[in-house]
């Protein structure tokens, strides 16, 4: 990821219906939420979420997909990952010990079974 991506990534969250959208896709990876069950979860009007995705579409952090008369929408975790990683790298000067407390509480969000598999919800 380059400098370029991370501030469209980082602006597409920086609003409060588009970071609590994100967060609740995460949470329902890897099958998505339907957008009007997205938008009644969140309490906002559809036309006001469809614009809020697209922003998020845009950055490249979530994903629709028709199915049938719905989209289902889910969360990017690779473009996440990549965010992540930019925002991290070099994290602490490359300083193990300054950076260890920072992983251990990024890891410490997933249960044991989704470790195993590399995902958290």
């Amino acid at each position: 990821m380059d400098a370029i991506a991370a501030i469209a990534a980082l602006a597409a969250l920086a609003q409060h219906t588009r970071l609590e959208a994100f967060r609740l896709l995460v949470q329902h990876e890897p099958a998505g939420v339907a957008a009007g069950d997205l938008a009644r979860r969140l309490a906002v009007p559809q036309n006001t979420l469809s614009a809020h995705l697209a922003i998020l579409a845009r950055a490249g952090l979530v994903q629709g997909n028709r199915a049938q008369r719905s989209i289902i929408y889910r969360a990017e975790m690779g473009q996440l990952r990549e965010l992540t990683l930019y925002l991290l790298r070099d994290c602490c000067g490359g300083s193990q010990e300054l950076c260890a407390p920072l992983i251990a509480e990024l890891t410490a969000c997933c249960p044991q079974d989704n470790k195993a598999k590399g995902t958290c919800s």
